[in-house]
């Protein structure tokens, strides 16, 4: 059997390459020459799920007592929250610590959405909107004078007319990552958080100097020598966290690629046809591994209106793969409409009675008197859709309303995590962000804390 590793990461480059253009229209795309400059390996330290002000919270003070020298927050939505008022707690607190250390602590706060009016009126030029320090304290942040110890930044970047920015990732001293599924936001959504050390860290810092700092980056260059760091007790920070794993210290650091998603301006709608989805590293990776895919993919995330990503999922049951779906029913709809024409629960209607055909004519078949062999190799995979809700009888800020995870796993060995849901807009419009992490050791240990999470937490309809 060929190798799974093998099989998907040649043929997401031969894919990569077959696309690649000499003068790649979209931002950034600086892997355009070699995309294999974007893989590396990690060192997985732990993932954890709640709401987002839980990841958050847990995170930041782990971001508190690991940076001594450069912080950058990446984010998709800005908005007055806990998560915010956490943040700004965290800013002030850094800067007691840079004036303790007799030195500016460099932190980048970068952000693409706020509100209506910012979407409206922003400059949709790349380089964005510095905001001056006098509009900081609008922002939920600080005053300038209480941050003396900081030397910080705070960018936003959207380009109209749906082109969000929506990576998320937290970098501490360009050697520890957070990637969160959540926003700096109230929304009290079911969300994760892996936390990685290793040269993962390094592409992170590689895109975000591309995009976010335009290849022009006024950060001082420290040494690893320089940095020094303390232990931060997983118990003291996991209490209200709905579940956290931390991986073993002697894991063998699996294979690691970071995948973005450039934003495209153009939204490609069309009325009697499907146009081919960017050839984007994230999007082209998960049709690879959808492809690729022997006996399972598992996939979470809150909507699912990407024509590309169901009729991959389509073949995949026709070769006898087992499909698990984990969404969302009426979330988001306005936008759903918009981006896609189409909502999640009308295309998951649709999947469902396709598979229903492909179960009738297998059927018909085996009656008919199909050989044993012949009839294994023509049977279906084994599809099975389930909504979110939270869970019965239990209110309150700690019990997350609907599912914002965006959660890929195929055969229980390739695990991809980041920003980007399986819907037409993460798909053709907005910037997205990923990583894919090839270890069964990761895919079991996630696969396992996801469904502790889910538990009295889904509704099955297939």
């Amino acid at each position: 059997m060929v190798d799974l590793t093998k099989a998907i990461t040649e043929g997401w480059l031969y894919s990569l390459k077959r696309n690649s253009s000499p003068n790649p229209p979209t931002s950034p795309n600086y892997w355009s020459p070699d995309a294999s400059t974007l893989m590396s390996t990690s060192q997985p330290l732990s993932f954890t799920l709640g709401t987002g002000s839980q990841i958050l919270s847990s995170t930041l003070a782990k971001c508190e007592s690991q940076t001594t020298h450069e912080l950058i927050i990446v984010t998709c939505f800005w908005a007055k929250s806990p998560s915010q008022a956490a943040i700004s707690s965290l800013l002030l607190n850094l800067s007691s610590k840079g004036l303790s250390q007799n030195r500016n602590i460099q932190v980048r706060i970068c952000f693409s959405s706020r509100s209506i009016v910012q979407k409206l009126f922003q400059t949709s030029s790349l380089n964005g909107k510095i905001y001056p320090p006098e509009a900081w304290v609008g922002l939920g942040l600080p005053a300038p004078g209480d941050l003396g110890g900081l030397e910080l930044e705070v960018k936003s970047v959207f380009v109209r007319p749906f082109s969000v920015m929506h990576p998320k990732f937290i970098l501490v001293n360009r050697t520890l990552a957070f990637i969160p599924s959540c926003n700096v936001s109230w929304e009290n959504w079911f969300e994760g958080c892996i936390e990685m050390r290793g040269d993962i860290t390094e592409k992170l810092f590689d895109f975000w100097v591309s995009f976010w700092a335009q290849g022009k980056t006024n950060l001082p260059a420290f040494l690893p020598q320089d940095i020094s760091s303390s232990p931060v007790s997983p118990t003291a920070l996991t209490t209200s966290l709905i579940k956290q794993t931390n991986f073993p210290l002697d894991l063998t650091p699996p294979q690691t690629i970071l995948l973005p998603s450039p934003h495209n301006s153009n939204p490609q709608f069309r009325i009697f046809f499907t146009p081919p989805n960017p050839p984007t590293p994230l999007n082209l990776f998960l049709l690879q591994a959808f492809t690729q895919a022997k006996s399972s993919i598992f996939i979470q995330t809150p909507n699912i209106t990407c024509a590309p990503v169901i009729s991959a999922l389509h073949s995949a049951l026709i070769r006898g793969v087992d499909i698990h779906l984990i969404t969302s029913s009426r979330l988001m709809i306005l936008e759903q409409l918009v981006t896609a024409g189409t909502i999640t629960e009308f295309e998951m209607w649709k999947l469902r009675r396709r598979y229903k055909g492909l179960c009738g004519k297998f059927e018909r078949e085996r009656k008919r008197g199909f050989d044993v062999e012949s009839a294994r190799r023509k049977q279906p995979g084994v599809l099975r859709i389930g909504y979110y809700h939270p869970r019965e009888g239990v209110v309150g800020e700690e019990e997350p309303v609907k599912s914002h995870l965006k959660l890929v796993i195929v055969d229980e060995e390739v695990t991809v995590l980041g920003s980007g849901n399986m819907d037409r807009a993460s798909w053709y419009t907005s910037q997205e962000l990923g990583v894919a992490l090839f270890s069964k050791e990761v895919a079991s240990e996630i696969r396992k804390d996801v469904d502790v999470g889910l538990e009295a937490r889904v509704d099955y309809v297939c």
